[in-house]
């Protein structure tokens, strides 16, 4: 799941940076996450491609979020089976109203506007609050629609086709011209390499895996207390996505 891109970012610096990297593969593997994170590596790819190829291999998933990454790249390498596409934004709230009656709790909000408190667990959305929300939808839909168009240079109303939140296998996305080349993470080593003009077997720089202690206690703790969530029927979703 995208949820931070500052690491990310980071990376790719370094190897932009390194003079002996003479291209970037992107090795995506995930269903999406937060827009913040995912405009932000976008962008920080499409600064990198005036400099130096960059190349997306995709994994077993590369949807919504995952693909608006990927499509910032020179190239997109997918194998068959690949799930992406997903080109959608979802927002998701939970209302405990009723379940909080019924165990004698009331919530009580003080808020300086009117808006100040919409998506409350505590109470209905209203209608105002409903189509406020769905114009913020649109608008980041929208976005991703454009960022699909440029990045692969798609009429946008082909993109808009396609753009309703549904998943693709690699073999369909490259058919819909969202993906460039079938392939694995080694077949797509092997296209950059040629794409950049190295001769030979080239020398690949993983990034170093970095894991500290804390992070995975805190992982750990998670992923506990949404399973507790799941067992008691309660949804956990970011509250803004790209899907």
């Amino acid at each position: 799941m995208i949820s931070q891109s500052s690491g990310i970012i980071e990376e790719l610096q370094q190897y932009l940076e390194d003079e002996g990297v003479k291209a970037i593969i992107l090795r995506i593997d995930s269903p999406g996450g937060g827009v913040g994170p995912a405009q932000e590596i976008h962008r920080e790819i499409m600064k990198i491609k005036s400099k130096k190829k960059v190349v997306t291999s995709m994994g077993s998933v590369a949807a919504s979020g995952g693909y608006y990454i990927a499509c910032a790249s020179d190239l997109i390498v997918a194998n068959p089976g690949t799930i992406t596409g997903s080109i959608g934004v979802i927002m998701q709230f939970s209302n405990f109203e009723e379940v909080l009656k019924k165990i004698g709790i009331k919530g009580v909000v003080l808020k300086s506007g009117e808006h100040k408190d919409i998506g409350s667990p505590f109470r209905e959305m209203t209608p105002e609050e409903k189509r406020i929300m769905q114009e913020v939808l649109d608008n980041v839909h929208q976005q991703f629609i454009q960022a699909v168009s440029d990045g692969r240079k798609l009429d946008r109303s082909k993109v808009v086709e396609i753009a309703d939140g549904r998943i693709l296998t690699g073999e369909q996305a490259k058919n819909f011209g969202l993906v460039d080349r079938m392939g694995n993470l080694q077949d797509t080593i092997d296209i950059t390499a040629k794409m950049v003009g190295i001769k030979g077997k080239p020398i690949v720089l993983y990034p170093k895996k970095r894991f500290s202690i804390w992070e995975l206690l805190m992982r750990d703790m998670a992923s506990a207390i949404i399973d507790i969530l799941n067992e008691k029927g309660y949804e956990f979703n970011f509250p803004l996505q790209i899907k």
